[in-house]
């Protein structure tokens, strides 16, 4: 088949992807977009969007069982999953139908191709799919996305990805997560609140390993308490096999055998690029040594004409990200300009019951780069706001340099976490200091005033160590 010229072919119509493919069009190259799936890729269809919904629904249900406490009568709170599932379906369909982005992108006159099936590289600059004409393009930028990772361990097969758990037409009765990273605490997180009994299995010393320590234990402390069973350090799985009630997990520490079943096993145990099927060296695109896209930044792999995207770079696997590097990668590729990727400010936030985000550096991690710095803590159980909710646990924790004021990090665990996280991060692109930051008047009772106190707490310190100089 001949294939047809067009200026820039986009590989997967995610986050990334889209917004690579609208960026081209709109810097006038002649944008194809291809993608296996549905236009939206995983992220509006079966990622972030239907879980939120089953977030707020669990959300939702912690607010009814506290209805009591404020002299408001009811009957037997219970989930009917079957309408959840159903309600989740709404939420995609009506955030599609209200989006602008796919008008955005036929207006722009990109060549959108769905559910084209895998595409590769059939040579240096041409993409052929199952399902799609040959493509053959001046730039090439793969948005291809990621996929759940997989372990060598026996059994493995019979183990669910979190999208698979999310999918599900019921909540089971038990269930095993192992790793407990971001996306395993949230699938902890929501399957507790509609009832599920769950085992949290994470190979490390603490859960969430990226987070400030303190919120680390903070969040495990709450999942105790809410009776999730969290195992850290427990040593290394042998296999999974069948068990009558569904499967068995068989793990092993310090020499000594033990095993734990329930109904449903979650591997959430990582995310990586989605690259196997591409034939990147036919393009001469290589990976690294974790398997995602190399690249420079400005977003340019070891092939000059090609650039990649979100997920399958292997940086920050988060929808904010992917759409900056989208519009980076597709502007570079397209103008020949050298634009960096965005820099460290990215506040990222989960949301788990407690909810918990940060944005900049953790404490162990300024310290560690010779930052002299300050910690100021605001606490939940001493804020207005938190206290009328009922929403008493959690903390926000200010990193400050003190001889500048700049605000190195902000770590928050507790009800509003991630919107409190997004006022820090706007502080420190705006590069207020922390005295800035104290002197703003918040709205009051809000949960904002934590990050006030917290603020506050940290120019008060500051001035008496100053003093005692």
């Amino acid at each position: 088949m001949t294939p047809r010229d067009v200026g820039v072919v986009v590989i997967g119509a995610g986050p990334a992807g889209t917004a690579a493919a609208l960026r081209a069009a709109d810097l006038g190259a002649k944008t194809a977009l291809v993608t296996r799936g549905a236009f939206g890729g995983m992220a509006a269809n079966d990622g972030p969007i239907p879980v939120r919904t089953l977030a707020h629904a669990a959300r939702l249900l912690r607010e009814a069982r506290q209805l009591p406490r404020y002299g408001i009568a009811t009957g037997t709170i219970k989930v009917d999953y079957q309408v959840l599932l159903s309600r989740a379906r709404e939420v995609v369909a009506e955030a599609a139908a209200h989006s602008t982005l796919r008008p955005q992108i036929d207006a722009a006159g990109v060549e959108v191709y769905e559910h084209a099936g895998a595409a590769r590289f059939i040579d240096a600059r041409t993409i052929g799919g199952e399902r799609c004409p040959t493509l053959r393009a001046k730039k090439i930028v793969i948005c291809a996305g990621g996929m759940s990772r997989t372990l060598d361990v026996p059994g493995f097969e019979l183990t669910a990805t979190p999208a698979d758990a999310f999918g599900l037409t019921a909540a089971p009765k038990s269930m095993i997560v192992v790793g407990a990273g971001a996306t395993g605490v949230q699938v902890a997180s929501i399957f507790n609140a509609f009832g599920t009994h769950v085992e949290l299995f994470q190979a490390g010393p603490r859960i969430i390993p990226t987070e400030d320590e303190d919120v680390s234990r903070e969040v495990a402390t709450a999942f105790r308490e809410h009776g999730i069973t969290v195992r850290e350090d427990f040593g290394w799985i042998e296999r999974f096999e069948r068990s009558p009630s569904g499967v068995r997990m068989v793990f092993n520490k310090s020499g000594v055998e033990n095993s734990v079943e329930a109904e449903l096993a979650v591997a959430a145990v990582g995310w990586v690029a989605d690259v196997a099927g591409l034939q990147l060296s036919r393009a001469g695109v290589v990976t690294n040594e974790r398997g995602s896209v190399r690249v420079d930044d400005f977003l340019q792999t070891s092939a000059p004409h090609v650039f990649a995207a979100g997920d399958v770079t292997g940086r920050l696997m988060l929808v904010p990200q992917a759409v900056q590097d989208g519009f980076v990668a597709s502007t570079n590729a397209v103008s020949d300009t050298r634009i960096p990727r965005s820099g460290s400010i990215n506040p990222i936030g989960s949301f788990t019951d407690p909810e918990y985000a940060q944005v900049g550096l953790t404490e162990v991690t300024a310290r560690k780069m010779h930052h002299d710095v300050l910690v100021s803590v605001g606490r939940y159980d001493e804020t207005t706001r938190p206290i009328i909710d009922g929403r008493t646990r959690g903390f926000c924790k200010l990193i400050v340099d003190p001889p500048t004021g700049t605000i190195l990090g902000c770590h928050v665990i507790g009800e509003q976490a991630v919107e409190i996280t997004q006022m820090a991060a706007i502080a420190m692109t705006a590069g207020m200091t922390v005295d800035t930051l104290a002197a703003i008047s918040l709205s009051f009772p809000t949960y904002a005033n934590v990050l006030g106190r917290a603020a506050l707490r940290a120019v008060r310190a500051a001035r008496r160590t100053e003093s005692a100089l």
